[in-house]
């Protein structure tokens, strides 16, 4: 009796239909019995809170840490535990066990209530609170600011306006530059009608915008990492590694409408940045009064914030200590890769120790 059916081997067909069905039992009991798929974790103490926006500072894990402080602005769209997914890739348990002292930022979920703050909001209100918080529990005079994403262009903005505040300047995968079309994102931000999707909204709702940021790439970010999943389902690693991503790509807050009025219409569809005419609180934001240390990091393959987007600061700034860098990853892998333990986080700390080396500011003594 024939073993093949229109070429089909049968009994091959029938192994394999056997051994799928295993793995997805398999599969389903290790999902039923996952040992722990938290995030940020790392510990920290609530410091200092603003309406929504909450400033956190990390337990220090050497004995002597950094002088200068180091305060990390993560972008509105997604959350900042990004940097702290789980023990073993995070980059901010890395950054400590560097010797920063460090400090995040985390902007909350804005409700309806939220829904007229703007640019001018979050970098004079919010951000400059934050910093000086920051200035005066730490006795210091300047900090070191990293801004990741687009917290690194509030960063920019924000250094350009207080610049006396700020030590040294870190940006990494930042946008600066959104005259170029090499990411669809750019390309569909410049044509977007964004007055009737914050008019209909108010609050635009994080699932809308997550709907859009899997469209840049349907098949890898919609197919292709479930059918991953399946040929691993066997592997506990991987699946909690899935489940504890996903966790985090759908936890996704609103965005509040007139800022993001504000920065698809001034950035994106007019590069006001850039150009020079971009105004917070009535007044100019001028890149060349950024004249401190820069260190630019941009990610190869990013399809969110392409290089073309971010290596451009460089020459925008006054800064005479400046360098761009640059790591073969994607705009996520530049925090969950191994790439990001091994090379990635070892370098921004050094560079921000190498940078920071000015003594403590003096406490003033009191009067007799």
């Amino acid at each position: 009796m024939s073993k093949t059916l229109f070429g089909v081997d049968l009994e091959e067909s029938f192994k394999e239909m056997v051994e799928t069905q295993k793995k997805l039992l398999q599969g389903m009991d290790i999902v039923l019995n996952l040992n722990s798929t938290e995030s940020d974790t790392t510990a920290k103490d609530l410091v200092y809170q603003e309406d929504k926006m909450k400033l956190f500072h990390y337990k220090p894990l050497v004995k002597k840490p950094l002088a200068v402080p180091t305060l990390i602005v993560y972008a509105l769209v997604n959350r900042q535990y990004m940097m702290d997914l789980q023990q073993n890739r995070s980059v901010i348990k890395n950054l400590l066990e560097q010797g920063l002292d460090l400090y995040i930022i985390d902007w909350g979920y804005p409700g309806p209530e939220d829904r007229y703050l703007t640019l001018e909001d979050y970098i004079d209100g919010y951000l400059n609170n934050a910093v000086d918080f920051v200035l005066r529990a730490t006795g210091r005079t300047h900090l070191n600011l990293v801004g990741v994403c687009q917290g690194g262009t509030f960063s920019v903005i924000y250094t350009s306006l207080y610049h006396e505040k700020i030590k040294n300047l870190v940006t990494m995968v930042t946008p600066v530059d959104f005259s170029n079309n090499d990411g669809l994102l750019f390309v569909w931000g410049k044509k977007l009608n964004i007055d009737n999707i914050v008019d209909a909204y108010g609050v635009v709702p994080g699932w809308f915008m997550n709907s859009g940021y899997n469209l840049l790439k349907p098949f890898q970010l919609m197919l292709d990492k479930y059918i991953g999943l399946m040929g691993n389902l066997d592997n506990p690693e991987v699946v909690e590694n899935f489940v504890r991503m996903e966790k985090w790509i759908f936890d996704s807050p609103g965005q509040a409408g007139e800022t993001l009025r504000q920065f698809v219409k001034d950035l994106y569809q007019e590069n006001k940045l850039v150009k020079g005419t971009l105004e917070i609180g009535g007044r100019k934001v001028d890149l060349k009064n950024i004249d401190m240390p820069l260190l630019n990091v941009y990610a190869e393959y990013d399809h969110l914030v392409p290089p073309a987007a971010s290596k451009p600061l460089s020459d925008l700034v006054s800064s005479q200590d400046k360098e761009t860098f640059s790591f073969p990853v994607g705009h996520i892998g530049m925090y969950v890769s191994s790439k990001s333990q091994k090379e990635i986080a070892p370098k921004l700390a050094k560079w921000l120790k190498d940078h920071s080396t000015d003594p403590a500011t003096p406490k003033t003594k009191p009067k007799a």
